[in-house]
Parts: structure tokens; sequence; C-alpha cells
């Protein structure tokens, strides 16, 4: 699975949560995780913090 697709993987799993919880923490940090046309994401920090993650995951 490539990075973008586990992280599509991730946005949806947190939609979900979202859907059944409502909430406002949840809802923000969706806003930021979307993905944009060139592959970055709102808040640019967001994609780095989910690299490192991939790779702590990965070792």
């Amino acid at each position: 699975m490539t990075p973008t697709t586990a992280f599509k993987a991730m946005v949806l799993f947190l939609e979900a949560y979202y859907e059944r919880t409502k909430s406002d923490d949840v809802a923000s940090l969706l806003g930021d995780l979307i993905l944009l046309d060139d592959g970055s994401t709102v808040d640019p920090a967001a994609w780095n913090e989910w690299l490192i993650c991939l790779e702590q995951v990965s070792v």
C-alpha cells in the first residue's frame, strides 16, 4: 500500500468516526487532512507527520 493510499484509508476511518460522534475535534482534523490537487494537504505539516508515523510502524 502506498503512503497516499494508506492516508486515504485513515481519512475514511476518521470520517466514519466523525459521522458517529460529530466530534468538533475530529472535524477540525479532517479539515487539515484534505488532499489538494497537487497531493499536499491543507495543513502541510499533516503530511510530514503522516510520513513520520509510517516510518515508525515500518521498522
